[in-house]
């Protein structure tokens, strides 16, 4: 796609605050099943305020590093338990990821998206099996790095990782949580995705659209 500028980010923070607000009550009706019912809200209002603050920057003279650091705070103020510290850590890896740079090609879009994968990893100390959103980043990261090893394009990557996210995903279903507020169901968390891993999918997709779009 070329390089990718501080306006295109500013979009795609909107279109992933987009996609929360038109999946939202599905969300939460997938989190009333194991959770709290507000994994849905909580989404659509971290990403929608870490979107109306990117936005109100001045793209000539904003940085990634500093849009990034920007969609961090605004995202954990809106949404301060749970997904928000999640979010908050991944936005700040990825500005350190790329600090220096105006504009991002495709090796540092490939390094923003390791970091965002492994800053949700690190900060919610969970592991691929627990029934979490790391179900879903971590295999979509994994898959992407492998991909670049290959010497693949950056379609092509996230376009495993997307592959690899929605795999992680569906197998949230046939595990127990033992990590947050649904691993107090024990054995009736079985049967159902996880809400976070489902969420994650959606940020994933919605990135691998913006970054191999024409």
């Amino acid at each position: 796609m070329g390089e990718m500028t501080t306006k295109d980010l500013q979009r795609l923070f909107q279109d992933i605050a987009d996609v929360m607000t038109a999946e939202r009550d599905n969300l939460c009706q997938l989190d009333g099943v194991i959770g709290d019912a507000d994994h849905g809200i909580a989404m659509e209002l971290g990403f929608t305020a870490a979107a109306k603050a990117t936005d109100a920057l001045d793209p000539a003279e904003t940085d990634p590093t500093t849009l990034f650091n920007t969609a961090a705070k605004a995202f954990l103020n809106a949404v301060g338990a749970s997904s928000g510290p999640l979010y908050a850590t991944a936005f700040m890896r990825a500005g350190t990821a790329v600090k220096g740079k105006a504009t991002l090609g495709d090796d540092d879009l490939l390094d923003v998206f390791a970091a965002l994968a492994r800053g949700i990893q690190d900060r919610g100390k969970a592991e691929i099996g627990e029934k979490t959103m790391v179900d879903a980043w971590a295999p979509a990261a994994a898959a992407c790095e492998e991909a670049r090893a290959r010497g693949d394009g950056l379609r092509q990557c996230f376009s495993q990782a997307l592959e690899a996210a929605e795999q992680g995903r569906d197998a949230t279903k046939d595990m127990v949580a033992s990590k947050g507020r649904s691993a107090r169901l024990g054995e009736r968390s079985l049967g159902h995705i996880d809400p976070g891993a489902a969420s994650a999918t959606m940020v994933i997709s919605s990135i691998r659209n913006a970054l191999t779009s024409e």
